[in-house]
Parts: C-alpha cells; structure tokens; sequence
C-alpha cells in the first residue's frame, strides 16, 4: 500500500516521503481500514519535527483521523462487518491507503456525513466538548470568545458553543476567513484581532467575556486577559502563534477568573468513563446535525504536501482533508 511515511524527524518535512509498505492484517481485536479521507491536525505537522508531546518510534505513518471502508477483521471482532462505513482513529496511520485500529477506536459513520466531512469532526469537536462543557461548565446565555475562529479546531468551538446555546464573539487575522465564518455559522460578532480586540469585546458583551477559548496564546492570549469578565473562564488550548505565553498571578486573583488547561485526550484517559461519555455526545450531535464539520479541501495522498503548507501557513478554513483513495 501507498503510505506517508517519516523516516526521519526535520523542519520543512525533510524526512517525510511517500513509500510503498506491506499492507498490515488485523490481529485480534483489530480493524484494517480502506481510508477514505484522513484530517489534517497541527499535531501531525509537529511530529514530523519531533516537537509534539506524543514522539513514535521512526519509521511511522502519521494521521490522527480518518474514516474510511472496513476490508478485514481480527479475531474477536463482532460489531462490525467488512464493507461497514467507520470513522475513528488512533493517532498514528492515516495517512495511508489502509489503516489499521483498535475495534474500540473506531464507531460506525453518521450516514448523514459525508467520509471527508466524518474526519474533520473528532478531534476538533472533542476538544471544543471538553473545554466548554467539562472545563468551562458553559452555560446558554454566556458570551464565549474564540480566538483562531477560522482554523480546525477554533471554527469547531464557534459550532459547539452555538449549538450550547452560548453568545459567540468569533475572531481571526483575515477579515476574508471572518466574513466565511460569519456567512455560514453565524456567530453574534466577528473581530480582526489584528486591530485589537479587548475594547470591543468589552463593549459588545457588556464587561468582558465569560469564557475564552484560545488555541493562539501569544499576544492573543495577553490581551485577552483584559478584557475577561470576572469568574470568567480562560481555556488554554494551544500556541499557533508559536509564543507560550505566561501570566502574573496577580491578574486572576484580581479579576477573579480562572486559567484551564484543555487536553481533551488526556482528559478521556484520566476520565474514561466521561471520555466516553463526550465522544459519544459529539458523535450524537454530529448524527442529529447539530453541528456541521467545515471541509475546506480534499487532497489526494501525493498532495500531502499541499494540505499540510493549507493549515501550516494559515489558509484553511475548516479542516484540510487527504483522500488516498483519490
């Protein structure tokens, strides 16, 4: 089979190439997958240069998602069938004609949800889930600012929060992603944080803003601090910008709100029962169209280098999809 593979760890993906590999059988317990499309996260990025928390043994193919066709099954598997559409994923592997998983990582595909459109949803809405509704405990009504509201995961915040009921104040550098991001999920407000935001948070939500879901840090985490409301919730989700940003004490004793760390798969491996109590209230919402993945493009696997420079150099809106069945 046709694969992704690093074979060694560099900048500008120096060590990764297309090979051809033998194609894996399922041992027991196992699925083996025909991927259909596979999502592009900034985790997969970082581990071709060794700088994600997660560093697997080289040679490995990368892909955290995927969905795709079941074409074989290990012993014990009983609640799938070959042909089954599935969605899942298990860190590694996507990025390959086939893939193999766990059973337990994988779950039958919303018939509603295009397989493009079933890879974009995991990893993003779970993180959205964990961090409004476990972390922050958001409640309808509550204005929520989501920074990098264009990008994977800051566009699957914007949905999750509408869908809770919550106010949205979305934000972004380009006032073309804002404008997509307005037309089709609507959120209350849009705001270039490029010009500054904290004044106009302020005024929009009357004070400050309940909750902050920042995957950027940086300047777009300092700002934010000045303009949170009081017993308002700041969720730290990442550092795009490539700053981790660091805080006075001070300001949270002073302003009375809290700092929340969000790793949603650490959180379901601390917690495995609400794990898999959020995995399956984001699929719910995902079958019932609550929520509504955004797929900005569909690759073949020998333009993995195109989806991977689409969200490294800040172009996708939504999730960039590789299709090695294309």
């Amino acid at each position: 089979m046709r694969a992704l593979v690093v074979d060694s760890l560099g900048p500008d993906y120096a060590g990764v190439a297309l090979r051809d590999i033998p194609t894996p059988a399922p041992r027991a317990g196992e699925v083996l997958v025909r991927v259909r499309a596979a999502s592009v996260n900034f985790p997969d990025l970082l581990m071709t240069r060794g700088e994600y928390q997660m560093k697997p043994p080289l040679p490995f193919v990368g892909g955290m998602e995927l969905a795709g066709d079941v074409v074989a099954l290990g012993e014990g598997v009983t609640q799938f069938a070959v042909s089954d559409p599935v969605v899942g994923g298990a860190k590694l592997g996507g990025f390959a004609e086939f893939a193999l998983l766990p059973a337990a990582a994988i779950r039958r595909k919303p018939d509603n949800l295009s397989y493009a459109e079933a890879a974009a949803v995991g990893a993003a809405y779970l993180t959205g889930y964990v961090a409004l509704v476990r972390r922050a405990r958001l409640e309808p009504g509550e204005w929520v600012l989501v920074h990098g509201a264009a990008g994977g995961v800051g566009l699957a915040a914007v949905d999750l929060a509408k869908a809770l009921g919550a106010k949205v104040i979305a934000t972004s550098a380009s006032d073309d992603k804002l404008k997509v991001v307005a037309d089709e999920y609507a959120p209350d407000a849009v705001l270039n944080v490029t010009r500054g935001f904290r004044e106009e948070v302020k005024a929009i939500t009357g004070g400050g803003a309940d909750v902050i879901y920042d995957p950027v840090g940086g300047d777009v985490f300092d700002e934010s601090v000045r303009c949170i409301a009081f017993d308002g919730r700041l969720l730290v989700i990442g550092f795009t910008s490539g700053r981790i940003p660091t805080i006075p004490v001070n300001m949270p004793l002073i302003k009375g709100f809290s700092v929340m760390g969000v790793r949603a798969g650490e959180y379901g491996r601390q917690f495995p029962e609400r794990g898999r109590e959020n995995m399956a209230a984001v699929w719910a919402m995902a079958e019932a169209g609550t929520i509504r993945p955004r797929v900005h493009a569909e690759l073949p696997l020998a333009d993995w280098r195109v989806a991977f420079d689409l969200l490294a150099d800040r172009k996708v809106i939504g999730k960039a999809i590789i299709r090695p069945d294309l």
